[in-house]
């Protein structure tokens, strides 16, 4: 078959919910893909950070045959061997008390918000469903109807409404307004660390921290959504630790499989966690033997092979040569670690423009809110690869 039978099939058969760049990929390792003709790219996407192990990881690979040879679901209503040890080894690793392992981010965020809600009502005395989750403009925290309930994008919510009540929406960035938003039924803050769906925006500094000092003030439980920022990303385990705090609650997902199988997790602190009791949340395929044995082995290669510190550094080097690029339409460039945008001006044209003429000299990268690239390579690219890389997006952003 041919790429555009492929297409084709997907036209015909599949729900148009997604406008991906037509290309038809077939094969990965490490930082490349090659479609069905056999065509080579590299992959600046990493399926929105979840491949920052790199394609096909060869141990995470040998974990799940292995693993799957042996047993891979049992539900929550039996133990097994795998699961102890992922919540041993998470916590351990991120210093965290607590695990609740969910399939997917939404997962994890709708879990978050069940357990803050009770957690409001049972430990900090709010009144019976008057409990408030503060959340900021242009987030992006998942597609279920709960959570497109507190988007401010159009086209998330749109027609999908009625929706959820308990949200207040304040400003990004803005710690002023996160301590005027509080009120005596504020249960929780949830923010991304990094807004990666709004086109990688960055915080001012210290908001991060001056954030955690306003919800420990007020009793507010801080959740950050590390799900595309965490494991490694941002050139950090987690991009809390760009500011040197802790959340009570921290959601991940994406990297903790490596690719290879659905897993989020939620970190919690006792206090939040513990008050959720057998029969009031869970999930058939959660914390299953197979997903636990995955997640183990990705975090372990995550670590042992510095694709943590790899990010810092090559971060730093992509950041510095991607502002370095003289070219007529950029606005701006951002970034930290190997979480990078290049936002261009309305005059431009559109950002899906440069994404095809670069799919076109080999490089895949996608646009995200009209006018912003997004490039996120896996965490294992080279110096060399960047260079490659680099040589490809200059020459594309200068003909613009």
């Amino acid at each position: 078959m041919e790429a555009q039978d492929y297409i084709n099939l997907e036209n015909e058969f599949g729900a148009h919910n997604y406008k991906p760049l037509d290309v038809v990929l077939q094969r990965g390792e490490g930082i490349w893909v090659w479609d069905v003709a056999g065509n080579k790219y590299m992959d600046c996407l990493s399926a929105y950070s979840a491949v920052n192990q790199g394609h096909c990881h060869p141990k995470i690979k040998g974990t799940l045959i292995e693993q799957s040879q042996i047993l891979t679901l049992t539900s929550r209503a039996f133990r097994n061997d795998q699961l102890g040890l992922l919540y041993k080894e998470l916590c351990a690793l991120t210093n965290s008390h607590k695990v609740l392992p969910m399939n997917s981010g939404a997962e994890a965020v709708e879990t978050v918000i069940k357990a803050v809600r009770k957690w409001g009502y049972q430990v900090k005395g709010v009144a019976e469903n008057k409990a408030e989750i503060i959340v900021c403009e242009n987030n992006f925290h998942g597609r279920t109807i709960t959570i497109v309930g507190f988007s401010t994008d159009r086209s998330s919510r749109e027609n999908f409404g009625p929706f959820t009540p308990g949200f207040k929406i304040i400003p990004y960035g803005d710690s002023d307004a996160l301590e005027a938003a509080i009120t005596p039924n504020t249960v929780a803050f949830l923010a991304e660390p990094i807004q990666g769906e709004a086109g990688v925006i960055i915080p001012p500094d210290g908001y991060l921290r001056k954030a955690r000092s306003i919800c420990s003030q007020n009793n507010v439980v801080m959740i950050l959504d590390e799900i595309q920022t965490g494991l490694g990303r941002t050139g950090k385990l987690l991009a809390e630790a760009h500011e040197g705090i802790e959340a009570d609650l921290t959601l991940i997902g994406k990297a903790l499989s490596g690719g290879f199988y659905p897993i989020s997790a939620v970190l919690s602190n006792k206090e939040v966690m513990d008050v959720l009791r057998p029969g009031e949340h869970g999930s058939t395929f959660g914390g299953n033997p197979l997903a636990c044995a995955i997640a183990r082995t990705a975090l372990k290669v995550l670590v042992e092979e510095g694709m943590i510190e790899n990010a810092a550094r090559m971060g730093d080097y992509f950041l510095s040569n991607l502002a370095g690029i003289k070219a007529p339409h950029i606005k701006t460039v951002r970034g930290r670690g190997l979480m990078l945008a290049v936002e261009m001006t309305d005059e431009a044209g559109g950002a899906r423009q440069y994404c095809e003429q670069l799919m076109a000299r080999g490089l895949l990268c996608k646009e995200t809110h009209e006018n912003t690239i997004r490039f996120a390579p896996p965490l294992v690219i080279t110096k060399e690869e960047i260079d490659w890389a680099l040589e490809r997006i200059e020459t594309v952003l200068s003909s613009g």
